[in-house]
Protein backbone atom coordinates (compact mmCIF):
# COMPACT_ATOMS: atom_id res chain seq x y z
CA UNK A 1 0.00 0.00 0.00
CA UNK A 2 1.61 3.82 -1.22
CA UNK A 3 0.53 6.31 1.54
CA UNK A 4 0.94 9.63 -0.25
CA UNK A 5 1.95 12.73 2.05
CA UNK A 6 0.47 16.61 1.88
CA UNK A 7 4.04 17.37 0.07
CA UNK A 8 3.76 14.68 -2.69
CA UNK A 9 0.90 17.38 -4.94
CA UNK A 10 3.43 19.96 -4.76
CA UNK A 11 5.56 20.88 -7.90
CA UNK A 12 9.24 20.32 -7.90
CA UNK A 13 11.69 22.39 -6.28
CA UNK A 14 12.13 25.60 -7.63
CA UNK A 15 14.82 27.97 -6.97
CA UNK A 16 14.28 31.29 -5.27
CA UNK A 17 15.85 34.41 -6.14
CA UNK A 18 16.10 37.13 -3.23
CA UNK A 19 15.62 40.72 -4.23
CA UNK A 20 19.56 42.14 -4.69
CA UNK A 21 19.85 45.53 -2.97
CA UNK A 22 20.01 48.16 -5.15
CA UNK A 23 21.35 51.89 -4.90
CA UNK A 24 20.47 54.81 -7.39
CA UNK A 25 23.25 57.28 -8.95
CA UNK A 26 23.41 59.36 -11.33
CA UNK A 27 25.99 59.41 -13.98
CA UNK A 28 27.25 63.11 -15.66
CA UNK A 29 28.31 62.82 -19.56
CA UNK A 30 30.85 65.55 -20.42
CA UNK A 31 32.67 66.28 -23.93
CA UNK A 32 32.46 63.48 -26.60
CA UNK A 33 30.52 61.02 -24.04
CA UNK A 34 27.80 63.62 -23.79
CA UNK A 35 27.72 64.06 -27.83
CA UNK A 36 27.70 60.32 -27.92
CA UNK A 37 24.39 59.54 -25.27
CA UNK A 38 22.91 63.25 -26.04
CA UNK A 39 22.51 63.22 -22.38
CA UNK A 40 23.76 65.56 -19.86
CA UNK A 41 23.21 63.32 -16.82
CA UNK A 42 21.25 59.79 -16.56
CA UNK A 43 20.24 58.36 -12.83
CA UNK A 44 20.53 54.23 -12.77
CA UNK A 45 19.60 51.48 -10.56
CA UNK A 46 22.58 49.38 -10.13
CA UNK A 47 23.04 46.39 -7.36
CA UNK A 48 24.27 47.64 -4.15
CA UNK A 49 28.30 46.68 -3.88
CA UNK A 50 28.42 47.41 -7.52
CA UNK A 51 32.10 49.25 -8.73
CA UNK A 52 32.35 52.32 -11.02
CA UNK A 53 33.58 49.52 -14.11
CA UNK A 54 30.12 47.11 -13.60
CA UNK A 55 28.53 50.83 -13.77
CA UNK A 56 30.40 51.76 -16.63
CA UNK A 57 29.57 48.24 -18.16
CA UNK A 58 26.15 48.81 -17.80
CA UNK A 59 26.29 52.54 -19.26
CA UNK A 60 28.66 51.15 -22.01
CA UNK A 61 25.77 48.06 -22.56
CA UNK A 62 22.94 50.84 -23.17
CA UNK A 63 24.99 53.37 -25.24
CA UNK A 64 27.32 50.71 -26.98
CA UNK A 65 29.10 53.47 -29.31
CA UNK A 66 30.50 54.73 -25.90
CA UNK A 67 33.14 52.10 -26.23
CA UNK A 68 35.10 53.72 -28.79
CA UNK A 69 36.22 55.92 -25.95
CA UNK A 70 36.25 53.82 -23.11
CA UNK A 71 40.04 53.47 -23.16
CA UNK A 72 40.64 56.69 -22.82
CA UNK A 73 38.07 58.14 -20.38
CA UNK A 74 38.31 59.46 -16.87
CA UNK A 75 35.89 58.60 -13.74
CA UNK A 76 35.32 60.87 -11.20
CA UNK A 77 33.22 59.73 -7.72
CA UNK A 78 31.99 62.85 -6.22
CA UNK A 79 33.75 65.26 -7.64
CA UNK A 80 37.21 63.03 -6.83
CA UNK A 81 39.40 61.28 -9.56
CA UNK A 82 38.24 57.37 -8.83
CA UNK A 83 39.59 53.91 -9.81
CA UNK A 84 37.14 51.30 -12.06
CA UNK A 85 37.10 49.50 -8.68
CA UNK A 86 35.46 51.81 -6.33
CA UNK A 87 32.21 50.72 -4.96
CA UNK A 88 29.34 53.21 -5.70
CA UNK A 89 26.52 53.78 -2.95
CA UNK A 90 23.24 55.15 -2.85
CA UNK A 91 22.94 58.56 -4.54
CA UNK A 92 26.33 58.84 -5.88
CA UNK A 93 27.40 60.85 -8.81
CA UNK A 94 29.97 59.39 -11.22
CA UNK A 95 31.04 61.53 -14.17
CA UNK A 96 32.71 59.91 -17.42
CA UNK A 97 35.36 62.09 -18.67
CA UNK A 98 37.08 61.68 -22.36
CA UNK A 99 39.78 63.85 -23.30
CA UNK A 100 39.17 67.39 -23.95
CA UNK A 101 40.63 68.27 -27.14
CA UNK A 102 40.77 71.85 -28.91
CA UNK A 103 42.79 74.85 -28.63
Amino acid sequence: MEVKTEGDNLPAATTVVKDVPSVQIKVLFFAKARDITGLNELSMEVSSGSTTQDCLNKVVAKFPSLDEIRHCIVLALNEEYTTESAVVKEKDELAIIPPISGG
